[in-house]
Parts: structure tokens; sequence; C-alpha cells
């Protein structure tokens, strides 16, 4: 009961700091109150009268009185005193993030597939106007039909049919559907890649979450929706026909880091890095840029130059359809006019099947964004190796694994390529990766 008198008179003392400290069979205890002038006053306590068998050594109750003080709702706590988000509180971000990706797999899947799906019915229905349009144009000059009504008919409905032709031909090079859909397909494939590796590092990671992978899982994630957009209208669709073709982007900017650490005896550190690795990856990086990187852009240039090629003919032959189809019925000059809207038409046709049938806009968009995957992997080699404390590197061996894998090559294949890149030996006429 003494004690309990004791800690009731120090609670309700004066602000400033009080020392109390007592000695009990050999052992002492100090307990440094906090200044509490900006704090409200729930320490107005009035404790009520306990009886205890045995008494306890009077540092054990205040520190447990002062731990309830501290913990209760209403106590104004310091900064030093809040904690920071627990690891288990950032991984439950992540798996929150990780909900978000998946309901945006199955959103970009289900678009792909129905832009797939467009293209198709598109191009399946185009064509179909088009040839029915030129057999009217080649029936009202046959003879078969006898009334000119008959053939009058004949003639606005050809014309009619090659301008909507026309007009659904404009409208279907402009948003290229089979380069929509592998925008799509690309999206919902590298929303998937970063699923599975957050999942991984939430399975398997040995270090706790931390505030900067949920940042980086957030970045990528609206990296990708600025890269892959869902809406054709607003001014967001990705150009389908770029002045200059780009690498595509879909990974956020990486924030530069200081000068690499300088190597030593062939020795970097203990993470699995050496001076032999690093000249290695430096060689690869510097062969994709100069091989795959540049040559998946002059296959890119060569197919949207094809694309548009296409896709001023498409329209423009089936114009001159309309056009013929018109004056087909003309005793003056009839014949040219008969002959133009045929012929044009069936020209139309060819070009619809091969630009959309053989999806053209797709194959500029595969080549696009494989020359975006040789980027990203020179960024990521460059941002390790300048990394300046290895032991935050991604472990030397696992990262040239990885490496290996993703230009589909062994280790042994890797090492003896990247050993025939140094420049004491003629350069190599091979591309880096063997996978595409």
């Amino acid at each position: 009961m003494a004690t309990l008198q004791v800690v009731s008179n120090l609670l309700c003392s004066s602000h400033s700091s009080s020392t109390v400290s007592q000695s009990r069979k050999g052992v002492q205890a100090a307990l440094q109150f906090p200044k509490l002038n900006n704090i409200r006053k729930p320490y107005d306590l009035n404790l009520p009268s306990l009886t205890t068998k045995n008494s306890e050594p009077m540092t054990n109750i205040t520190q447990q009185i002062m731990k309830t003080f501290i913990n209760s709702p209403g106590h104004g706590a310091s900064p030093t005193l809040s904690p920071t988000l627990s690891p288990t509180t950032l991984a439950g971000e992540l798996y929150m993030i990780m909900e978000a990706i998946a309901e945006r797999i199955e959103m970009h899947q289900n678009i792909g597939e129905q832009r797939n799906n467009w293209n198709t019915l598109l191009l399946n229905s185009i064509n179909a106007i088009t040839i029915a349009a030129a057999t009217m144009t080649g029936l009202g000059s046959t003879g078969v039909v006898g009334s000119s009504s008959s053939l009058l008919a004949l003639q606005v409905t050809s014309t009619l049919l090659y301008t909507a032709a026309t007009g659904m031909l404009v409208v279907m090079n402009t948003i290229q559907p089979s380069q929509l859909a592998e925008e799509q397909r690309n999206a919902t494939r590298l929303f998937r890649q970063l699923h599975e590796q957050i999942k991984t590092k939430l399975s398997l990671s040995r270090t706790p979450i931390t505030q900067r992978d949920v940042n980086q899982a957030m970045k990528k994630v609206l990296a990708l929706d600025k890269a892959y957009p869902l809406p054709l209208l607003g001014g967001v669709m990705i150009e389908k026909f770029p002045k200059n073709v780009e690498p595509a982007n879909w990974w956020p900017e990486q924030s530069p880091k200081q000068e690499t650490q300088v190597i030593n005896n062939g020795k970097v550190g203990n993470n699995g890095w050496s001076s032999k690795l690093e000249k290695e990856m430096r060689g690869i990086v510097e062969l994709l840029r100069t091989r795959d990187t540049e040559e998946y852009i002059r296959l890119s240039n060569m197919m949207l130059k094809i694309n548009k090629t296409l896709a001023i003919a498409g329209p423009l032959l089936t114009g001159l359809g309309a056009l013929g189809a018109a004056f087909a019925g003309s005793s003056s000059n009839g014949s040219l006019a008969l002959l133009v809207g045929v012929t044009a038409g069936a020209m139309a046709t060819v070009v619809n099947t091969m630009e959309h049938g053989g999806q053209i806009g797709m194959i500029f968009e595969m080549y696009r964004a494989s020359a975006g995957s040789f980027q990203l992997l020179e960024e990521t080699i460059e941002s390790t190796l300048e990394e300046p404390q290895v032991e935050k590197r991604e472990h030397g061996k696992l990262f040239e694994m990885k490496v290996a894998l993703q230009l589909g090559r062994s280790l042994s294949d890797l090492r003896h390529f990247s050993g025939s890149l140094s420049p004491s030996r003629p350069v190599t006429k091979e591309f880096a990766s063997k996978l595409f």
C-alpha cells in the first residue's frame, strides 16, 4: 500500500522531470519521466486501493503504469514513441496491390479478346461489302438487268456500299484492331509477371517487407497503366503511326546512383560479383544496344512503312470503286468507269486482307515490344552495376542466371559468348538474344 501511494504522488506531481529510485536487496532501478508540457491531463488518476499478498518492487509497478499510460488511446504520444508501419502492414499493402493487379489482368485479357474479335469481324464485313459492291457494279453493265430503274438501283447500291466500306476502312486503319489486341496481350503478360514477382517476394523473402518495396510495386503498376491504356478516345491511345519509332517503355524511371565501387584485385565483394562478371555484363549491354535493339527498331520501321502504305491504299481504292460505280452506266467513259469500279473493289479486298488479315499492326507492336524488352534488360544491368554498395546488389550468380534465361542461353553459353566480346577480339555478328 505504501508503494502505491508513492507512485500516485509521483504521477500527480509537477511537469518537471522526477527521478525515483529505490534499492531492495542490492538491486537499484531509476525511472525518468518525460516532460509533459504539451500533453493533456489523462494522468489525473485516482488509483483504487489494492490488496496484495506479496509486495512487488516499485520499479515493476511503475513500469506497468507508465506502459498503460503511454499506450492509452487519448495519449498524444510524441513522434519518437509512434512506431513506423510494421512489416505485416506493409505485406498487407503488397497483397492489396496484388489484388489490383489480378483485376487488371482479367480486364486486359477480356479487352484483348474483344479487340481481336473486332479485327476479325471488321475484316470479314468490309471484305464482304467490297465484293458485293464490285459484283453489283459488274452486273449493272452486263445487260442482264433490263430496266433502267433496276440499273440505277444497282449503281446507287454499289456506290453506297463502296462509300460505307471506305468509311469503315478509315476507322479500322486508324485504330488498328490487331495492334490494339497485341497491346492488351502484352499488358496481360507484364501484369502477370509483376504479380508473380510480388508473390515470390512475399513467399520467399528472408528480409522484412519495406516501404520501398511497396512504392516500387505501385510505380510499376502505374507505369504499366500509362504504357498500355484501355480507352480509345481522349488522346490516350498509343499512336499507331508515329513519326519516330521508339522501343516500348512500360517500367518506371530508375533513380540515378553514385559511381560504381572501385574494383580491387579483381574482386568487388562477397556477393557473387567480380571484375570479370562486371566486364561480361557491360559487354552484353553494349551488344544489346548496338545489335538487338537497333535490329528490332529497324524491323519496326519497315513494318510501319508497309502498314502506312496499305492503310492509305485501302480507303483510296474503295473510294475509286465508289466513283467507278457511280459513273459505270454513263454513255461517255462508261467502260472505263466500269473497269475502275470492279478492279478497285477487287484490289481493295486484297489490300485489306494483307493489312488486317496479315495483322501488320500486330507485328509492328511485337517488334516494338521486343526492342523495349532489350532496353529494359540494358537498364537493369546498368542499374545493378551502378549500385556502389555491392552488398545491396542482387547476388552475382543469380543475376547472371537471370540474364542468361532472358537471352535464351545457358550459363556456359553466356560466359563463352561474353568472353568473345573483349576488345582484343573481332566484334561478333551474333545477336545477344536467342529467343526472338
